[in-house]
């Protein structure tokens, strides 16, 4: 449900406050400090999670350590999210972040996933099965290109 006078639900003003809450976090942290913190951030939002969430998430956070171990895992609007050079590449959308059917792998415009004039950026996972996996390994790969 929307609120008429923001524009804005519930869940959507809740994840605005969590982003802010993360800046506020990472004030002044700089450096090593600032990844290491981040880094313990990116965990605790995996672990908050249950279920199919959490399996996702935790197998994402492993594809990208091994397929793209240069990135760093942050949060971004409570999200597991990797970046490189301050540029998110990959996140996990939680299903029950907004309490919708599936959750998501999503690119951002930084990551190297370009295929002419269209292409996908997002992809509704419902289960880590070993093509899933598959697919996800190829995308990070390809993302960091």
């Amino acid at each position: 449900m929307t609120d008429t006078k923001s524009g804005f639900s519930a869940d959507e003003r809740a994840a605005m406050k969590q982003r802010a809450e993360e800046l506020k976090a990472m004030k002044g942290v700089k450096g090593a400090a600032k990844k290491a913190k981040a880094y313990e951030a990116c965990l605790a939002a995996i672990d908050s999670l249950s279920g199919t969430d959490r399996a996702i998430a935790e197998r994402l956070h492993i594809i990208v350590q091994e397929e793209a171990p240069h990135l760093d895992a942050k949060t971004w609007y409570g999200f597991p999210t990797y970046e490189n050079d301050g540029k998110n590449i990959v996140f996990f959308q939680p299903a029950s972040k907004f309490g919708t059917r599936y959750g998501s792998v999503a690119f951002e415009e930084h990551a190297g996933l370009d295929d002419g004039d269209m292409w996908p950026v997002a992809f509704a996972v419902t289960a880590m099965t070993a093509e899933v996996e598959q697919r996800i390994r190829e995308l990070v790969r390809n993302s960091v290109a």
